[in-house]
């Protein structure tokens, strides 16, 4: 039995569908082209993740194999993708977009994004992160049942240790995507990258580790766990933020996973972590793999006054 109301759950329905309006998926064609709505939905995966397979799209998109092998045909025979058999298995083949290709996933991309600026525009800017929060943590929710079925695995490389550029990577991720709570002003990202800094060159010590996302060489995601800096066998969660177009791929999952396995492997008695109030798709996962929030406060030490959370997570029996 849900434990939400009726009320709140038809508000929930409503909106999805009023959003299904907005976005266009009743019309044939969307996103300013001439494709359909899979369509649109396939040359957005290719484009983002160059070389993933037509079973990797199927799963992806919920669709099954056999419309999967139409809808890529007449994208092929478009001209805007083309398929390159898999070194490592030749029975698969991987997806690219074709330089026409590139110019529709542009349109496609640009059209979204203009179409999200438009709606940002008339929300405050605090609301507005909310809502973003909101709509990730929905939207993982919902997937959440197929999760086990899905064989389809992000294309990105997690790497472990000091990766060149990360500092500046890592602080100017948290300034952009925090800026809106703390203040857009060079304060927090300074603090960041000072106690980043600080951290850098002992990360190979055995109590330390991090673990990056990395995209042609630069971070794109990361999580780091310091093992030394708060004593009583106690670990420091530390930078856990991921670019915005890793989210809702199960990135973050995998990245949590690997620091918790890192802690549990060196019988660290607990797991703390500090992290600003509003932050609701992050404080859900959080609380998914076993953290409780066991303090809120005031701080100011980023520049700005906000509310601060503590988080611990105990070490599984």
């Amino acid at each position: 039995m849900s434990q939400h109301s009726p009320t709140l759950v038809n508000d929930i329905r409503a909106a999805s569908r009023q959003l299904v309006r907005e976005f266009g998926f009743l019309d044939k064609t969307i996103a300013g082209t001439d494709l359909s709505g899979s369509g649109v939905h396939a040359m957005m995966e290719i484009g983002l993740n160059p070389g993933i397979t037509a079973k990797e799209i199927s799963a992806r998109l919920k669709l099954e194999k056999s419309t999967i092998s139409r809808l890529l045909k007449s994208l092929e025979a478009r001209g805007d993708i083309t398929q390159t058999r898999s070194d490592s298995d030749g029975r698969s083949f991987g997806l690219t977009l074709t330089e026409a290709g590139k110019a529709t996933f542009s349109k496609i991309d640009s059209y979204g994004e203009a179409l999200a600026r438009r709606a940002l525009d008339k929300i405050n800017g605090e609301k507005a992160q909310e809502i973003c929060d909101a709509m990730s943590a929905y939207a993982e929710a919902l997937a959440a049942p197929h999760e086990a079925a899905a064989d389809y695995q992000p294309q990105f490389t997690i790497a472990e240790g000091y990766q060149t550029g990360m500092i500046g990577d890592i602080a100017s991720m948290h300034a952009r995507t925090h800026g809106h709570i703390i203040g857009m002003g060079p304060t927090f990202e300074s603090v960041v990258s000072k106690a980043m800094a600080e951290f850098m060159p002992r990360v190979g010590n055995p109590m330390n580790n991090s673990w990056s996302v990395l995209e042609n060489g630069a971070v794109i995601g990361s999580i780091t766990i310091d093992g030394e800096d708060l004593g009583n066998n106690i670990a420091h969660l530390r930078w856990f933020i991921l670019s915005e177009r890793l989210r809702g791929k199960g990135v973050g999952r995998a990245l949590l996973q690997k620091a918790l396995d890192h802690s549990d492997n060196l019988g660290f008695d607990e797991i703390h972590l500090w992290t600003l109030k509003g932050l609701d798709a992050a404080r859900a996962l959080y609380e998914k793999n076993g953290f409780t929030l066991v303090e809120e406060y005031d701080g100011d030490q980023w520049g700005k006054s906000v509310t601060e959370q503590k988080f611990i997570r105990m070490r599984p029996k």
